[in-house]
């Protein structure tokens, strides 16, 4: 590790500690200026590609999901706290597959799982986008298996 002082790569750990964020905050001491600071450590993951519909790959975008559920949650009591908690989850189960590569429709599957316990209007945007529900009817009818479902 560099000094970003002076540029010495002769440096010493003083004191880890685990970081809140899931990494590793290490206090260092360069030996030749003698200046501190600090450094984060983070495992880094490789996210599978996400094979889309029409067969175009790409890679996993957090940020996307999070747009999408932030859209379908738009004007409903639905916590801030409890959308982040639903993309980790569903980062977390995209992870736990372990394959490399994982369809768009496994992804919007396991959202709208979640959407479905966090927030019913939430699901039906979601839904209406997802499943590409066309008029009245379709939407009519997952609002039926909403309910059928209580």
């Amino acid at each position: 590790m560099k000094c970003p002082a002076c540029g010495s790569s002769s440096t010493h750990v003083i004191d880890t500690v685990r970081d809140p964020n899931g990494g590793i905050r290490r206090r260092r001491e360069c030996k030749a200026c003698k200046k501190r600071f600090s450094t984060v450590e983070r495992i880094v993951e490789t996210m599978p590609l996400v094979v889309k519909r029409g067969g175009r790959r790409e890679s996993f975008n957090r940020e996307k999901m999070l747009d999408g559920i932030r859209t379908a949650c738009a004007k409903r009591p639905v916590p801030a706290e409890d959308i982040d908690r639903l993309v980790d989850q569903v980062e977390t189960q995209v992870l736990m597959l372990n394959k490399a590569e994982v369809s768009a429709r496994e992804i919007g599957d396991m959202v709208l799982n979640g959407l479905r316990s966090l927030d019913e209007v939430a699901y039906i945007r979601y839904a209406s986008v997802y499943l590409h529900l066309k008029d009245l009817e379709s939407v009519k009818r997952e609002i039926e298996k909403l309910l059928a479902e209580r």
